[in-house]
Formats: structure tokens, sequence, C-alpha cells
């Protein structure tokens, strides 16, 4: 795939860009070891002063930077400066809690008094360069949310951001230079995936993470598995929403709207699959497909677009594939589920209802402003159903009934579970999935020790 600016509205080409040769990425990789062997010693004072003036500059640059992105990706402009609102947001959240967080911790003494100890104590410490392989659907977000708790761990970063955001990519090492950080601190690779296997490899890259497609989580884990390097994967998903009788079914459908087609329905914890009790199904199904089909598709320029493009032609033509599968094998269309005429890559927001298992939409992840519909006896066949899934990335739930939130927090297979509202992530959450969404966490106190050596520190009498 060449590294280039495309706008998904119209399909033109903007900005191309020439992959870095070897002998840059070596220069690189030099001034990544070199520079951490500095930076490591600096303090939390320091780190969360260079961060905080990132969190400035951005805020300043939020106009830019969320034209950038929209016109690279297609995300609507109002999302994209969201977007770079929360970057800074997290930003100075890791640089006021980093030092707490990463506190040395001091089990009590009577508890290591038979190891010998006179006193002893656990310590966080930065392991290095570590290799981030970053996604074109949140293109800030996704890099910031590990930056942000990396930089102020003491590691240094190295991105490998997806091709066709290119120009945001670059924006970020600009962003962290501006901000005060030397070079080395935050680097980026504009390289072709081919390369991140060789990098991954090289002993001076100690860690790695990725999110994106569960092929590209294959690949980095297996690479990194070889060469015993710790990683953590944020990989696809298909979120359930769940919708039980007690629950306010219009907030819920309007609620659900929002939940589905954010990021243009591009996002790996949007919920996709929408579980309702049979008591409050044709209700809800009414409402859903109702706004589903109601919102403003067109320029993601435009203030009041509500959907823009999709990211890719073979973003639509994979979306495409899937609801013409499911339309051929019985699925009701409530609304959309056909391609629009006209430039650009435009899908419109669609609503599938009698989804059954040996539809594709069932099992593979629709990554488009496409929802797939299904009805529940009980709260154990809408729980069956919601873990009836190679994903576990979060998922939501609407009743007003604690037994059962109770029973969804206990059995839902997901990394989150978010009772009466949309899932969303916050830098004081930890985020992160199970099953074939990944592994590890980001943000919160346990983003931050991901990446850190674990050091237990022990004195003798």
């Amino acid at each position: 795939m060449p590294i280039a600016t495309v706008n998904p509205a119209n399909g033109e080409t903007l900005k191309t860009y020439e992959a870095m040769g070897e002998e840059e990425l070596e220069r690189r990789l030099q001034l990544a070891e070199a520079t951490f062997r500095t930076y490591r010693t600096t303090g939390f004072a320091e780190r969360a002063r260079l961060l905080t003036r990132a969190a400035e500059l951005l805020d300043e640059d939020r106009d830019e930077i969320a034209r950038i992105m929209t016109t690279e990706m297609g995300k609507p402009i109002k999302q994209a400066r969201a977007e770079a609102a929360k970057c800074a947001k997290a930003m100075r959240w890791y640089a006021e809690n980093a030092e707490e967080l990463l506190a040395d911790e001091r089990p009590a003494d009577a508890d290591v008094k038979d190891s010998g100890a006179s006193r002893a104590l656990v310590r966080y410490r930065p392991l290095g360069p570590v290799l981030a392989v970053m996604p074109w659907n949140f293109p800030l977000w996704q890099v910031v949310r590990f930056a942000a708790p990396a930089l102020m761990a003491g590691n240094v970063g190295l991105l490998k951001h997806a091709s066709n955001v290119p120009q945001t990519a670059l924006y970020l090492e600009d962003l962290f230079h501006r901000a005060g950080f030397t070079e080395g601190c935050f680097q980026t690779l504009l390289i072709g995936s081919a390369a991140v296997d060789e990098i991954l490899r090289d002993e001076r890259v100690k860690a790695a993470t990725l999110t994106g497609s569960e092929p590209a989580g294959r690949a980095v884990a297996s690479t990194a598995s070889d060469m015993i390097k710790k990683t953590v994967l944020e990989l696809g998903g298909s979120d359930p929403f769940v919708v039980m009788p007690s629950a306010d079914v219009d907030r819920a459908a309007d609620v659900a709207v929002t939940a589905r087609v954010q990021n243009n329905g591009q996002s790996c914890i949007a919920a996709k699959r929408f579980i309702v009790h049979t008591d409050v199904y044709d209700a809800f199904a009414e409402r859903f497909a109702e706004r589903m089909n109601a919102l403003k598709i067109g320029d993601p320029l435009e203030e009041d677009t509500e959907v823009g493009p999709l990211s890719s032609e073979q973003g639509r033509t994979d979306l495409e594939e899937l609801v013409d599968d499911a339309k051929r094998v019985g699925a009701t269309v409530l609304c959309g589920g056909e391609r629009p005429d006209g430039p650009g890559w435009y899908y419109p927001p669609t609503v599938l209802a009698d989804i059954h298992r040996e539809m594709r939409i069932h099992r593979e992840e629709a990554f488009g402003p496409v929802a797939t519909l299904y009805r529940a006896g009980d709260l154990d066949e809408a729980i069956l159903i919601a873990n009836d899934s190679p994903f576990g990335l979060s998922s939501n739930v609407w009743t007003r009934d604690e037994a059962e939130v109770d029973r969804f927090v206990q059995d839902l297979e997901a990394g989150g579970v978010f009772v009466n509202g949309m899932t969303a992530s916050h830098p004081a959450l930890p985020f992160g999935g199970v099953k074939r969404s990944g592994y590890g966490r980001e943000l919160s106190g346990h983003g931050i020790r991901e990446f850190c050596n674990i050091t237990t520190v022990w004195h003798g009498a």
C-alpha cells in the first residue's frame, strides 16, 4: 500500500511520500537507543512539563489537525476536533498522575520478614524504545493513548502509522518535538508494513504495541514471541448492545445510533450486534431503524454531516460483501443496504434483522455503519448470543434490574461492560479485550505499567 493521503470523500490523491530507506531507519534506531539512555534519567516533573506543553500545543492546533484527519480518513470534522481535545486531556491526565501511578510499592515489613529482607520494594523502570503499530481510524487518539504513558514512564517511542494517514503521523512527531522532547523521544517511521518484522527483531527495540486487524496482530505477536519481547494487542471487536425490558427503550435506541455510527462506524469498540429482548424488540427496532435512516450523509468537512465516507474503497467493498452475503441467506434490510451512486467511498447507515449463524456478518467484524439485530427470549439467551463471537473487546447492556446487571458483569466475555450507556475510552479506565480482541491493557495505571520493568528491590539485614 503506498504511503499517501487519499481523500475518501472523492478518491483524490493529495500527497504521496517515499518510504524511508535502510540508512535512515538505522539512523533513527540509533537515535532512539541513544536518547533512551539519557531520557530515562529525567524526573517525572520534567516529563510532565514536556507532556503538558504538548497538550497546550495540540489545543492550539485543534482545527488544523482535525482538518488533516478528516481529509485523510473521512471522519466528520466535529468528531475530529473532539478526538484532538480528548488527546490533550489524556496527556494532561498522565502528566498529573504518572508519578503516583509508578510510585515505589513497599510491602509491609512483616510480610517480607521471612524472606530475610530488612526491607523490600517494587520499582517501575522503563524498558527502552517501544514500537507502536497504529491504525487509521483514530489516527491521533490511538497514538496518544500509547505515547503519553510511555513517555511519562521514561520510554521512547517509534511510530509505524497506517500508510493512509502520513500527515497525521508526521504531525505527531513534530508536536512532541515542538513541545521540547528531544528528537529521539518520539519518531515517526514512514515505512510499509513489510518493514515491521525487521524492526521488531532489532535488539534495540524492547517491546511493541499494536492496534489493528487480527492478521496484523498475529504477525506482530508471532515475531515478538520469537524474540521474547513484550506486546500489547488491541484488535477487532464486534461488541454486543443488549436491551432488556426494564430499559428506557427510546433512550437506548437513540444511544445505539451513536454507538454504531461513531467514526462512520469504523471503530473497534462501536456497538455492532444489537441483542434485544423480545418484549421490547419491535419498539426498539422501529425507532433504531428510523433514526439510522435519518442520519445526514455527506462531505465530512461540513459541520452538519453525521456520517462521512469509509476510509478506503477496499473497506467499502469488504463491508458491502458482508451485507450482500447476509441478504442472500435471509437477512431483512430495515434501512440502507445499497451502495449509493457518486464519488467517494460512502455506504449508508444500514440495519439488518433476522441474522443467523450461517451469515458471515454474524462472526466477522462489520467495519462501517452496519448494525445487526437479534431477538432474545430471555436473559440467558441474550448472554448466549452476546458471547457467540470470536471477539471480546467491550459490551453495552441496558437494564434497570440490578440482578441482571450482576449477571451481565459476571458472564459477558469482554474487556468492559458499560451499563445504560455506550462504550467509550477514558484515560483513567483500563482499555482492552479478551479472546481475539487481543491482550494487555492501555490507559489507566494498568496501561502505563505494561511497558515497565517491574523490579523487585530486596535489602538484606
